[in-house]
């Protein structure tokens, strides 16, 4: 190989330091001052991040753990919160474990909800974070029922227990969504005696893990997938009965609110009948056994069968009672005279009709002679009143003109010309002479 110049080595060394000027610069003291020109080194970040985390103090935690691997001098543990799922590794000195274990007389194994106490320890050479430990207690039963009551106790507080949610089951299903465990008796159990009441009864069947750390999570995405079903008309979640840790994941607070947010009505199957999962009291229908969930899903074909022939029987006894009433009071309108001369309803409303008339004519013709009575009197008395009846009675209407009716001798004076008004014709007269009236005197 033909060795290269030094100014070509030089120039090589010179582009190397401007490509990475960490080389050649001192680093930043803190995090926000790093730029793109004066970066960290990554084994920089992991022993900051390390003497970060060993000023923390020590923390206890409760999880469950999900692995035990024991070796001659530290056992190491995988602990996973139930509700979340997040996982930590964990490192015990086997000394320390084994003394855990005497003081709560029982050994750590999986599926054993703890509280652990340590400290956060990070690893620089492998990146990891893991909580060194040096005491692990169990949670007690009675701990963790207490905890079950005070979770029932809040859901109950925001309605979500209310009976008035509870949603009505469907008389038939479409399909049945069953949530159990892998290959349990559950399925059979809901299946077998569902189908016995209504054959060939589609089921939608999601086999997971009905006990233990990822029980919370496959069952609640289980029943998520079933109510987005559109041909899903009903969930069943079934398990069987079992002890009370084995139960512990249908009274998580994750799965019991994803639970109540379903829209599809749940039915749970757990089948235990004290100290009861919290699931009970959030689904729709509580079952105490996968048996009883099959039995009140669908219904009993044949006695619906039963039950339509016994209807159909009672349509039919009451139609046929109907009809007879009709046919009876049918009968009874024949009988009637009408029905046999149906002109004698038109001759007596005939006969009524002429009655009639006949007092409409008599109280006309009353009406008439009384009219005619006064309008005779008062005829007789228009004729005394008017002033043709005075003059037929011998009488005259003086006038003169320019005056009018004459009526005293003193509107009237020698020579006037006045015109009278007789009872046939008139005339016309010269006045010759008039006597005045008498002056009547005060007192007269």
């Amino acid at each position: 190989m033909t060795p290269q110049p030094s100014s070509s080595l030089a120039a090589q060394r010179h582009d190397a330091q401007r490509a990475n000027p960490a080389t050649v610069r001192e680093p930043a003291r803190l995090a926000r001052d790093t730029t793109p020109d004066n970066p960290w080194p990554l084994s920089l970040l992991s022993t900051k991040i390390e003497g970060y985390i060993a000023r923390m103090t020590e923390v206890w935690v409760e999880a469950q753990v999900v692995q035990v691997n024991r070796r001659s001098g530290m056992s190491f543990l995988t602990l996973r919160d139930v509700s979340t799922e997040v996982s930590l590794r964990a490192a015990m000195y086997r000394r320390d474990l084994l003394s855990s274990e005497q003081a709560m007389g029982a050994e750590v194994a999986d599926g054993m909800r703890v509280v652990a106490h340590g400290r956060p320890t990070f690893w620089t050479r492998g990146g990891s974070l893991q909580l060194q430990l040096d005491d692990v207690r169990a949670v007690g039963t009675g701990d963790l029922l207490a905890r079950i009551e005070q979770l029932r106790r809040t859901l109950a507080a925001e309605g979500l227990l209310a009976p008035e949610r509870k949603r009505p089951l469907p008389f038939l299903p479409r399909t049945v969504g069953l949530v159990c465990g892998r290959d349990a008796k559950a399925k059979d159990d809901v299946i077998v005696n569902a189908r016995l009441r209504w054959p060939g009864l589609p089921f939608r069947v999601r086999e997971v893990a009905v006990q233990g750390v990822h029980a919370v999570s496959q069952v609640t995405a289980a029943i998520k997938e079933l109510d987005a079903d559109p041909m899903v008309d009903v969930i069943v979640v079934a398990r069987g009965g079992g002890s009370v840790e084995d139960l512990l994941p249908f009274s998580d607070e994750g799965l019991v609110r994803a639970a109540a947010a379903l829209r599809t009505p749940l039915v749970s199957a757990i089948g235990h009948e004290t100290d009861r999962p919290v699931l009970d009291d959030v689904a729709d229908y509580r079952a105490s056994t996968p048996t009883d969930a099959a039995r009140r899903i669908v219904p009993d074909l044949a006695q619906e069968t039963v039950g339509l022939d016994q209807a159909r029987s009672r349509i039919r006894s009451a139609l046929t009672a109907r009809l007879d009433e009709e046919q009876t009071r049918l009968e009874r309108i024949r009988e009637r005279p009408v029905m046999a001369d149906p002109t004698l309803i038109v001759r007596d409303q005939e006969a009524e009709l002429g009655r009639t008339r006949d007092r409409m004519r008599r109280a006309l013709a009353a009406t008439i002679d009384l009219a005619g009575a006064d309008l005779r009197a008062h005829r007789a008395q228009l004729t005394a009143l008017s002033p043709q009846g005075v003059l037929d009675r011998g009488y005259a209407i003086l006038r003169k003109p320019g005056v009018g009716v004459v009526t005293s001798a003193e509107d009237l004076r020698k020579g006037d010309l006045i015109e009278g008004v007789l009872a046939r014709g008139r005339l016309v007269a010269q006045v010759v002479g008039a006597t005045k009236p008498p002056t009547a005197t005060p007192g007269s």
